[in-house]
């Protein structure tokens, strides 16, 4: 008896691992076949494309994504997400890229460190962690929470909450992305932070979403 269920259990596993294998190759095949598709859009009459071809069509694809100043480059906020906010802001047409950038560093830099209402917003303050501006870069920000309010003692160990803003050219515009680090809501926050900005930036002639 023993030795029928030995044999019995390694035919169960040679037939688990033919499986698995077979499983894993069908995987791989459709996710080259749906490379495919895409790099040829989704075309009704696909003509034959060799391994080389393919190959040096990604390369470019990632490559062109890489390189600096691409639009848009900026990720987008999960859909129905409540703590992060993308917009884009776009200075006057008669205002130069050097003035443009030199207004965004001042509305930015004034933002007061001790937050808002009283430091119910930011109150930890903030800091530059990257600044590439004025060549078609971007600059990174981090804000604060001050770490006192009732969530912040019971969710997150009386740690501040930490939000990040990224700003990026985009040719004449700026991609605006600022989101909150943890938590399902900002209870707002990111919102008020741009509108500070922005409205500072709105006296100067600038528009977009949310100015």
């Amino acid at each position: 008896p023993r030795s029928k269920t030995g044999a019995t259990n390694a035919s169960l596993l040679f037939i688990i691992i033919r499986i698995i294998s077979t499983t894993m190759k069908l995987i791989q095949s459709l996710t080259i076949a749906a490379t495919l598709a895409v790099g040829h859009g989704f075309s009704h009459s696909p003509q034959p494309v060799s391994r080389r071809d393919a190959v040096s069509n990604t390369l470019a694809s990632l490559i062109a994504i890489s390189l600096p100043g691409a639009a848009n480059a900026i990720q987008a906020c999960p859909p129905g997400s409540n703590n992060c906010i993308r917009q884009t802001w776009t200075p006057p047409s008669s205002t130069s890229a050097a003035d443009a950038t030199s207004q965004l560093r001042e509305a930015i830099n004034t933002y007061p460190q001790e937050g808002q209402e009283g430091g119910k917003v930011d109150g930890g303050g903030y800091k530059i962690v990257s600044d590439t501006l004025g060549d078609s870069g971007s600059i990174a920000l981090e804000y604060s929470s001050s770490g006192k309010g009732t969530f912040a003692k019971l969710f997150n160990g009386g740690k501040p909450f930490v939000d990040d803003l990224v700003i990026e050219q985009s040719g004449s515009a700026f991609e605006i992305r600022s989101a909150s680090r943890v938590g399902d809501s900002d209870f707002g926050v990111n919102g008020k932070r741009l509108s500070y900005i922005g409205g500072l930036l709105k006296g100067k002639g600038w528009s977009g979403d949310g100015l």
